[in-house]
């Protein structure tokens, strides 16, 4: 297991960028949350096998269909213990 921090940017919030992050994470597996950030990028903690979270990051640099995503960092974490993947406000 690995964890990464995925820090989105571009037209991602108002469109559902989060709902869409937390279907993906649930039908793929992966533990963890997904929050808006005051400077209008969207922050994804994400916990899973190096394969699922290719998975994972690729529908993240497409998102839903209303967002626009010109940017994804991607930096490992340390592994911490979520039972799920949550919409944090």
């Amino acid at each position: 297991m690995i964890a990464l921090e995925i820090y989105v940017s571009g037209n991602v919030q108002g469109v559902g960028f989060r709902y869409f992050t937390r279907r993906v994470a649930k039908e793929l597996g992966i533990k963890g949350y997904v929050k808006n950030l005051p400077d209008g990028r969207v922050y994804i903690y994400a916990v899973g096998d190096d394969l699922t979270l290719d998975k994972f990051l690729s529908a993240v640099k497409s998102g839903p269909p209303l967002a626009t995503v010109r940017g994804v960092e991607v930096k490992k974490a340390e592994i911490m213990n979520y039972d799920s993947f949550e919409v944090a406000y």
